[in-house]
This record gives structure tokens, C-alpha cells and sequence, in this order.
């Protein structure tokens, strides 16, 4: 990692001078990054986006500033976006679980003359929005890649756990598995409480015995207790599990022959790639032409073991 962003500034320096800019670059130390998710830091996830951002300001020397929500908030989220525009940051990253509600904050930093990349959710919006780039995954086509292979697997009837109501990017994942799954799929709604989605899984397997497949939205906070409703049930043998994202005890329930499969989408790069393009565009003027793409990535059991402990260590 750290020869790729070495090669990245090496590049910058020299076009930066090839193009004669008039004004001296700023200083690293001197350059200013916030950033403004949907996600908390303490949900196992976005601890991982989190790493990613705290890491590029190690790697390049630059501030950055994580923010969130305590609970998932657009109108809180978007207060925070507020606050950053108004302190004039180098550069502004956003996740953009919903367009509405986010919109006009987006907006304003745009309109402020701060570059923003979007990153996680959003893709689709992000360039109507005015941001520069978006880093992440389509979250439809990555559904629809779980749907075809969970098919495959001899799923016919499935469950979608949506653990966030409202994200439209969750809503995405589930539209695109029960399109590439092709039979008859039930999205179950819950809360990200690990608890709710134990009983409400094990409910669902005890009034309907067709389920054969469940898809959840994130590993530690719905693929786990998903799995562990599974087993309670005493259905491991007639029901397959999978997930988006990964957690150390997931993968290493795939790696087991417990689980079907995680969707990696790379986090940890969402986090960390757009602090490296905001800083380069802050001392050189440099951004990519496109969107840049983290995924999705389906690991499996002959992957899993290759990366358990990596997520244990908040990189995978």
C-alpha cells in the first residue's frame, strides 16, 4: 500500500510541475480532510472505513476527521456536513444513503468551492450531487452477482435481511439479489440490533420450512446472527447463508463449510482512497476522470482463510 501511494504522489509531483502551476503546492501538514458517513465507527464496518481514513492521513501526512451520526440520521447527517462546509476543509468526503435528505448539504459544499468525493453509498447521485468521484461498489450489481450464485447453489426461496430501512443502498442489495436469484424472496426489516435479527430470522425459518437461502447486509451486525438463527434451528444442512461485507467470525464460518459466501466490497480502500485524491488535488490539482470502483469481490471458502485475519485486524 504504501509504494502505491508513493507512486501516486511521485506521479503528481511530476505533472504538477510539468504543468507549471503558479501557486506552490500546499504543504501536507497543512491540508484538511473531513469526512462525513452514515456509519458509526463503532459498527465493525465503518471501523474499517475508518481505519482506511485514518491511514492515508498517516501515509501522506494530512489531517482527517471521521464523523458520524450516532444513530442512522439523515437530518443529523446532514448537520454535519453543515458544520464541515462551514470550516472550509481542503477537501469533503460524504457517504449518501439518501439523496433527498442529503442533497442540499452536498450542494452547498460544492457550491462552496470544496471538493467532495462521495464514497460507500451514492454512486448513482453522486455526479448530480457535484462530486468529483465516487469510490465503492454498485450495490444492485453486486446483490444481482450473490442472487445468481446462491441460484446456482439450488436456492429457489429466499430471505433478504435489511437491517437499515430507508438506505437506499440496502434496498439496492436486496432488489438485486431477488433479481439474480430468480425464485420467490421475502425482504425481512429489522433494526442493526443483532438481538432483533436472531429472533426475527429464527421466526421467519419456523413459519415458512421453504426457506433455503438468507441473504444479509452486513456481516457482524446481520450475516452472524443470521447464521446463528440457522443453526438454532437445526436448518445449517437445508439453508445456505451469505453476506455482504465480512467479520473475522464469518469468514471463518465460511471457511468452515458453514457459510455460503461474503461480498467484499473493500472498505477499508473506501476510506483510504479518496483522502489520497483529496490530498493530491489539494497540493497538485490531480483527480481521477471516473469513478473508481471497490468491489464486489465473492470470498468464498477456498478465499475465507486467506483473509480472517485481516478483518480481525480492521483491514479486510
Amino acid at each position: 500500500m504504501k509504494r502505491f501511494v508513493a507512486r501516486l504522489l511521485t506521479a503528481a509531483a511530476v505533472v504538477g510541475l510539468v504543468a507549471g502551476a503558479g501557486t506552490s503546492p500546499a504543504k501536507a501538514e497543512d491540508i484538511n480532510i473531513i469526512v462525513v458517513s452514515h456509519g458509526q465507527a463503532s459498527d465493525p464496518f465503518w471501523s474499517v472505513v475508518k481505519n482506511g481514513v485514518a491511514k492515508a492521513g498517516e501515509d501522506l501526512g494530512v489531517s482527517v476527521d471521521y464523523r458520524a451520526p450516532e444513530t442512522f440520521d439523515m437530518v443529523a447527517m446532514g448537520q454535519l456536513i453543515d458544520a464541515a462546509v462551514n470550516q472550509e476543509p481542503h477537501g469533503l468526503i460524504v457517504s449518501i444513503p439518501d439523496a433527498d435528505a442529503l442533497g442540499d448539504s452536498i450542494r452547498k459544499a460544492v457550491a462552496a468551492g470544496i471538493p467532495v468525493i462521495s464514497m460507500n453509498s451514492g454512486s448513482d447521485v453522486s455526479a448530480s450531487l457535484g462530486a468529483a468521484l465516487h469510490v465503492g461498489q454498485e450495490e444492485y450489481d453486486a446483490g444481482k452477482k450473490a442472487g445468481e450464485a446462491l441460484a446456482e447453489m439450488g436456492g429457489k426461496k429466499g430471505l433478504c435481511v435489511n437491517h437499515e430501512v430507508g438506505n437506499v443502498s440496502l434496498d439496492q442489495r436486496c432488489q438485486g439479489f431477488a433479481d439474480g436469484f430468480g425464485g420467490s424472496v421475502s425482504v425481512l426489516p429489522t433494526t442493526n440490533d443483532p438481538a432483533e435479527i436472531l429472533a426475527k430470522v429464527k421466526a421467519a425459518l419456523a413459519s415458512d420450512g421453504d426457506i433455503d437461502t438468507v441473504m444479509a447486509l452486513g456481516a457482524a451486525l446481520a450475516g452472524e446472527p443470521s447464521l446463528r438463527a440457522v443453526k438454532d434451528s437445526g436448518m445449517l444442512e437445508q439453508v445456505k447463508v451469505a453476506t455482504f461485507d465480512m467479520s473475522a467470525n464469518f469468514l471463518q464460518a465460511i471457511a468452515d463449510g458453514e457459510a455460503a459466501f461474503a461480498i467484499d466490497q473493500q472498505q477499508f480502500l473506501q476510506g483510504y482512497l479518496p483522502v489520497v485524491f483529496l490530498a493530491n488535488h489539494a497540493r497538485y490539482g490531480l483527480m481521477p476522470g471516473g469513478n473508481v470502483p471497490s468491489g464486489p469481490n465473492l470470498i468464498t471458502k477456498d478465499k475465507a482463510g486467506q483473509v480472517v485475519d485481516l478483518s480481525a485486524k480492521g483491514i479486510r
